[in-house]
């Protein structure tokens, strides 16, 4: 747990999210809010009602916000329990600090200390990935890149086939993509794609992000197959999804 006290007490962080409850629903007169500072790995924040009281629990390397984040923070959630749309200044204030370079390097060096992994190994049923991450090494970066930790993920998803994680060197491939109706091309693209998050890291200015750059693109277009595997991946989307859930 983190030993520096807030700027600001839990009782008053609590009666902003009463008030954001009375935004959203006038009838309101009193909650049992409790608010407390949870050592979540990563920025991560619940709201839960359970018999009338409210669980508030907010992720602990924020035990700096400001008030002001506080009670953009409570309309979030809030608006999240009433199917509702935070106001825009809300999202705003949130959003500038949640990506402000102090609080992304916090994030990250948490996530390094406390978050894990799983990893379940880079020969998959049909392809290899260390196999496949060699082979593009060699034909588009000139043999440069240091090979990070290749797995395919534990579960079949569709949502996501491919992401990159900096913190843990580690690219993580969609077990979907790992049967003998994907052609080859395709597991190279998506392979290749997160390979150049590492060639072009995300880039921080006036406090957004940039994860595909203009030079990104114009890498990722290298790819001989581009056109092909973007095309696949569009008509067995489907697919994929039917995959998903037959887990």
């Amino acid at each position: 747990m983190i030993n520096i006290e807030p700027d600001i007490s839990l009782d008053e962080i609590a009666e902003k999210y009463a008030r954001a409850f009375g935004h959203y629903d006038r009838g309101l007169t009193s909650l049992d809010i409790h608010v407390r500072f949870y050592p979540y790995v990563g920025i991560n924040h619940t709201i839960r009602v359970r018999k009338g009281s409210v669980f508030v629990r907010l992720a602990e390397i924020c035990w700096d916000m400001g008030p002001d984040v506080h009670e953009a923070l409570a309309y979030i959630l809030v608006s999240k329990l009433y199917r509702r749309k935070a106001p825009k200044w809300a999202r705003e204030t949130y959003d500038s600090y949640i990506k402000s370079e102090k609080l992304v390097e916090r994030s990250a060096a948490d996530r390094k200390a406390r978050g894990r992994k799983r990893i379940s190994g880079p020969v998959g049923e049909i392809y290899d990935l260390n196999e496949i991450f060699d082979d593009l090494n060699t034909k588009y970066l000139d043999s440069t890149l240091s090979r990070p930790v290749l797995t395919w993920s534990t579960k079949r998803t569709y949502r996501i086939l491919g992401q990159h994680d900096a913190t843990h060197d580690t690219i993580v491939i969609s077990r979907s993509l790992d049967t003998d109706r994907t052609p080859r091309y395709v597991v190279e693209f998506v392979l290749f794609h997160e390979m150049l998050h590492i060639v072009h890291p995300t880039v921080h200015h006036n406090g957004r992000r940039y994860n595909h750059t203009a030079a990104f693109r114009r890498d990722e277009e290298k790819f001989r197959y581009y056109t092909e595997a973007e095309r696949w991946i569009e008509e067995n989307v489907a697919r994929l999804k039917r995959a998903a859930r037959r887990g």
